[in-house]
């Protein structure tokens, strides 16, 4: 007799197509003898072997038909509304009070996607999506995420799959040189103090450079110093900031003003005044976040300034490029990104403007001691050969996922050419719509365009007036745009960033600008007064950024 393990036609585990051989047969044979009664009766029973009901012929046969689905959703993306109207609980009542007991078709759960799930969906990829900051996708990326996927392997140590922390170290060590980072930034194979990692999210990036941080200012210090530790940010960065002091335990967060007169940007006389105020008070400067790319107008933090002031005091300097960090592999956008080398830490998220599905955070350390120091536990069922190279000690979870597989598809896809000439288009169509609202007094930009972002407003107007402006450009659903505040005052803002978003998108934009603000005027120009009027100056959208980019 022989035994079929897993069925080619179906039912079998994935990957698994074979049959047992006689050998195989007598082995189990044998098995069955030596359990005794654990192995017969109704014990014996579930000792046969698992169907499962997927099987790779199956698999094969649906995986064509959700390909099939992906062509035609991306191919009809662009006449789908970017969101949804549904309110919170939508779904409740939709679904069955419980999950079923027998297997359901696969045809019944496919079926269930445009019924149930895309009535919910944010379309995130729409090429008028402009909310927020992109979390563009790619097919290559995809292709390396079902890959990685079927690999299902949890690489939290080198023994555990070397190829997920070697072709990570190599990623990494790409995407440096690509971005024109410092050679500390290197991993060169694990054989240099510092290197690079990839986190989930910018988020974590600004967790784990913490705990960096706060491990090498309490070298030789009592435990109670800790109560002490003081961290500086602007008032433009991203809420990860403060959220990360809340998580690590800091009590002291100062969260400094930016103010429109440097577009948004900390200064570095504001952080010294902030650190020697708070060394006389007997605490202990030991964290700084700058920013490259804010989320409410890209302001860019003028870096060496920043870390000179924080190194003096011997403090931890972390850069969050989350969106902007893409646009470092750009020559021309390099005077953005000068000071690094002065820095401890440094993330961006190639999941937001760089083709790569989420998620996926490059995160770089100058030395990774201090980062052992902070997360390496190695029990002793981790203890092996590669312990030293091991990412779980550069991370909060132990486990973490195959992710460098997709850069690795991405950057030999595209190459690093058609990248630049994907975010040089992007910022080229920012460009464009900064410079069509220069031209209608009606309107002026709030903060200097830079890279796919416009933040935008209505001259003079209220509150209200631009509030309604929002409202009325989201009404339709065929494009999303999302609103900030800069100086107090509500501020629209256009981020080009979809894989898809093309000229003719954004001049449609452009055009449901010009009609929102007819209808929330009353006529073209009625109700506002001239240029210089009640909002100042239309600030320039500047070299840096700027349509000629």
């Amino acid at each position: 007799m022989t035994r079929l393990v897993a069925s080619a036609s179906g039912n079998g585990a994935p990957g698994s197509s074979h049959t047992a051989p006689p050998a195989a047969d007598a082995l189990v044979d044998e098995f069955r003898r030596q359990a005794g009664a654990a192995a017969q009766g109704a014990a014996g029973e579930r000792l046969k072997d698992y169907q499962h009901p997927v099987g790779v012929e199956e698999f094969r046969r649906m995986g064509y038909r959700v390909v099939d689905w992906v062509c035609d959703y991306y191919a009809g993306l662009g006449a789908r509304p970017v969101r949804t109207d549904v309110k919170p609980g939508f779904l409740a009542g939709q679904l069955p009070p419980r999950a079923p007991e027998s297997p359901e078709s696969f045809e019944a759960v496919l079926s269930d996607i445009e019924t149930r799930i895309m009535p919910g969906v944010t379309h995130w990829q729409h090429p008028s999506f402009f909310a927020w900051f992109p979390a563009n996708a790619s097919f290559p990326a995809l292709l390396a995420d079902l890959i990685g996927g079927a690999l299902g392997m949890v690489g939290f140590s080198w023994a555990s799959s070397p190829i997920s922390t070697e072709l990570e170290m190599a990623m990494l060590d790409w995407m440096a040189e690509l971005c024109g980072l410092p050679a500390s930034f290197r991993c060169n194979g694990g054989a240099g103090p510092g290197g690079g990692v990839i986190q989930g999210t910018a988020s974590e990036a600004v967790v784990v450079a913490w705990l960096a941080a706060r491990a090498r200012a309490m070298r030789g210090r009592p435990p109670g110093d800790r109560l002490k530790l003081v961290a500086y940010g602007s008032d433009q960065a991203h809420s990860c900031y403060q959220k990360a002091c809340r998580i690590v335990g800091i009590d002291h967060v100062r969260v400094l003003p930016a103010s429109e007169a440097h577009d948004w940007a900390l200064q570095p006389e504001a952080l010294r005044a902030a650190m020697e105020e708070d060394v006389k008070a007997g605490l202990i400067p030991c964290f700084l976040q700058v920013s490259i790319g804010t989320t409410s107008s890209c302001a860019v933090d003028p870096v060496g300034g920043l870390a000179a002031v924080a190194n003096e005091y011997g403090v931890w300097t972390h850069v969050d490029a989350a969106y902007a960090g893409s646009a470092a592999l750009l020559p021309e956008a390099r005077e953005h990104f000068g000071g690094l080398e002065a820095v401890q830490s440094y993330a961006f998220n190639p999941h937001k403007w760089l083709l790569t599905n989420f998620d996926c955070c490059c995160m770089w350390v100058a030395d990774s001691g201090p980062l052992k120091e902070a997360l390496s536990l190695t029990p002793v069922f981790l203890q092996g050969v590669g312990n030293a190279l091991d990412y779980k000690d550069w991370q909060i979870p132990l486990g973490r996922r195959f992710r460098s597989l997709k850069l690795y598809f991405v950057l030999r896809m595209y190459g690093a050419e058609g990248l630049r000439s994907f975010l040089r288009h992007h910022t080229a169509l920012a460009g464009a719509f900064a410079a069509a609202l220069a031209a209608d007094p009606r309107f002026e930009l709030a903060a200097p365009q830079r890279f796919g972002l416009v933040c935008f407003r209505l001259r003079g107007a209220s509150r209200q007036q631009s509030e309604a402006l929002l409202a009325e450009l989201n009404a339709s659903g065929a494009r999303f745009l999302i609103h900030t505040e800069l100086g107090g005052r509500h501020t629209l803002r256009l981020a080009v960033g979809a894989a898809g978003t093309q000229l003719e998108h954004v001049a449609a934009a452009w055009a449901a600008v010009r009609e929102a603000a007819d209808r929330v005027l009353g006529e073209a120009g009625a109700g506002v007064e001239g240029p210089g009027a009640g909002g100042g100056q239309a600030v320039g959208a500047g070299k840096a950024g700027g349509a000629a980019q």
